[in-house]
């Protein structure tokens, strides 16, 4: 069982949507998770946004979260000049205010993120520590 997992858009969105390529994976990756899994307000804002477009309700996600098997990890307030540092870091790919909060998160309070996006093997905590991820072998 894994503790102080980070939680990305991707798997949070694929869990819920069984249609989504991933699904059967993201499933099986939450089995693992001892809650809660730590994320921030833009991955759930992202997935909240993703949910609905495909037609499966948002409140599914912020039910998650009242139960306490998510739990925002940091304060966007508190790291916004941190964040900022890394989007400039990283502003070629770019990099979202999502992913700028994983890695922020991943420097704070290390644990392995739970991804599907391939940009997260290019960003490194504290500017050269490689990420511990958990993706698809897929991808």
């Amino acid at each position: 069982m894994l503790r102080g997992v980070l939680l990305d858009t991707g798997p949070l969105v694929a869990y819920f949507c069984p249609g989504e390529r991933h699904h059967e994976w993201a499933v099986r990756q939450f089995e693992t998770f001892v809650p809660p899994a730590l994320t921030c307000e833009a991955v759930l804002a992202e997935s909240c946004f993703l949910l609905a477009r495909a037609g499966v309700s948002p409140d599914r996600v912020l039910a998650k979260l009242s139960q306490g098997a998510l739990r925002i990890g940091l304060s966007l307030e508190q790291e916004a000049g941190a964040l900022a540092s890394l989007m400039q870091r990283y502003a070629n790919l770019p990099m979202s205010l999502a992913d700028a909060c994983l890695v922020r998160l991943a420097e704070t309070r290390p644990g392995p993120l739970c991804t599907l996006d391939r940009d997260f093997r290019v960003y490194r905590r504290n500017g050269h520590v490689p990420l511990d991820l958990i993706m698809p072998e897929d991808l």
